[in-house]
């Protein structure tokens, strides 16, 4: 084999990335883009600092095993809606790329958020696409110097920002900036802090367009929920082609063109330097910079718009869309029963759990003219955030009663263990029976039943 045809075989196999500068771009769909990314990021830095009841508004207490999600505090009992959660998050991921494609890349995704964010300091310093490239071709001079620094200090302050946020979710926030503040926090603090912070200054700093291209998933399996009704971001080819250089005003059919005047504005714009005059990519995160682009130049030009624009294939081949058909009914009849059984589930879950476990070290005790006893310890859970009152009492047998403590407090959110014998008459406590041990408040609100076996001198099972 001849050096040139491996070097050609060993390019084909190992390819190097080139850097993409994506040109700043003005219109509808770049205004929503920002005002998304701010809101969204306002959303993730501010949440931990929000209060609810004096406490933090958002917290997952994962050493305490407490959810606080405003009003309400989530337990490990409670993991079937966290599952519930992520199953609807999914449907929902399909529902609406059937719809609109990659809507969710383009505009909600972190990794989108993020490196929009990123970009805009890169922006700021170094300025939009042609001076970024001529300042990395050019020598190192001082003001290309302090331009990268600081913008590599501004990359590196945004990430530890993003990584202290996100650890103020797992534990308490204000106490977190205080530790962290002098020089206090503990080794695993500092390193989440740390690892956050890196993973973020690295996907959206150095990587951006490569995580979506390569490491994302999503961008694999895209096109087994995409049909020829879904919303793309697609060229009108028929329209378009040829394409070609000409003076504004030109009536395209004069000069033998098509509406493209092959300006490359859309290649430039996009963050993942992909050409969408080459049809639908995987590379297309569907953020719509293209069509802004073209926008502006077919203005210029005295075109119409929507050379490039959201379209679907049915529409731009046989000029008709459907929104309504059989996998967008079935996405939203499934959305539609997952959310009403989680809200439902939610609104009507028990405010206290009540778990009995029976001794099984001792199947049961004479204890004579009191009858047979068995032992149960009770676990009370108080989802409530306030303290209650409640009275155990139990039944199923004739005779059967508690002996000790049958009223009792307990604080909110907390467990309260109640070590607690029962007995029963010796004519009652024949075999195995099952009985009920009852939980009421004593203002009537809350009634919890929870079932338990009996064992008796025969019949045991």
């Amino acid at each position: 084999m001849s050096n040139e045809s491996a070097d050609y075989e060993y390019g084909q196999l190992y390819r190097s990335e080139e850097k993409i500068y994506p040109r700043e771009v003005k219109g509808r769909f770049a205004t929503f883009r920002k005002f998304s990314m701010l809101m969204l990021l306002g959303m993730f830095y501010g949440g931990p600092w929000l209060e609810w009841g004096g406490r933090q508004a958002v917290l997952f207490d994962l050493p305490a095993r407490k959810f606080y999600i405003f009003g309400m505090t989530m337990w490990p009992q409670d993991f079937i809606y966290l599952a519930l959660l992520l199953i609807i998050l999914a449907v929902s991921l399909f529902f609406f790329t059937a719809l609109a494609g990659r809507v969710w890349c383009g505009f909600a995704c972190p990794q989108t958020v993020w490196t929009e964010a990123f970009t805009w300091i890169e922006r700021l310093l170094e300025g939009d696409r042609n001076k970024r490239m001529k300042l990395d071709k050019a020598p190192w001079t001082f003001n290309k110097i302090w331009r990268k620094t600081t913008k590599q200090f501004l990359w590196i302050a945004l990430a530890l920002i993003t990584g202290f946020t996100f650890v103020g979710y797992f534990v308490d926030i204000r106490a977190l900036s205080g530790h962290l503040l002098t020089l206090t926090a503990g080794p695993w603090e500092w390193f989440w802090v740390i690892f956050y912070g890196f993973a973020t200054y690295g996907n959206a700093g150095f990587m951006r367009e490569q995580v979506c291209k390569y490491m994302c998933p999503y961008a694999r399996f895209q096109s087994a929920m995409f049909d020829m009704d879904t919303l793309v971001i697609a060229y009108d080819e028929e329209r378009g082609e040829p394409r070609g250089a000409r003076r504004r005003g030109t009536d395209p059919s004069d000069a033998g063109l098509g509406a493209c005047i092959d300006c490359t504005m859309c290649v430039q714009v996009c963050p993942t330097g992909i050409d969408i005059r080459d049809g639908l990519q995987y590379e297309c995160i569907g953020c719509a910079a293209c069509i802004d682009a073209c926008d502006q130049i077919m203005d210029k030009m005295d075109y119409p718009r929507g050379l490039i624009r959201y379209s679907t294939e049915n529409a731009i081949l046989h000029k008709r869309y459907s929104l309504i058909r059989p996998r967008t009914i079935v996405y939203s009849l499934v959305l539609t029963v997952l959310v009403a059984t989680m809200v439902s589930s939610i609104v009507l879950r028990e405010p206290v759990i009540l778990d009995v476990l029976r001794d099984r070290n001792t199947l049961y005790r004479d204890v004579g003219r009191q009858g047979i006893a068995n032992s149960y310890t009770l676990r009370i859970v108080n989802k409530h955030n306030t303290e209650h009152e409640y009275v155990l009492s139990v039944s199923g047998l004739e005779g059967i009663r508690i002996q000790g403590e049958t009223t009792f407090v307990v604080r909110g959110e907390s467990v309260f263990t109640l070590p607690t014998t029962v007995t029963a008459p010796h004519e009652s406590a024949v075999g195995g029976k099952t009985i009920e041990f009852v939980l009421e408040s004593v203002d009537g609100s809350i009634r919890i039943v929870e079932e338990s076996r009996f064992r008796g001198p025969s019949g045991e099972n």
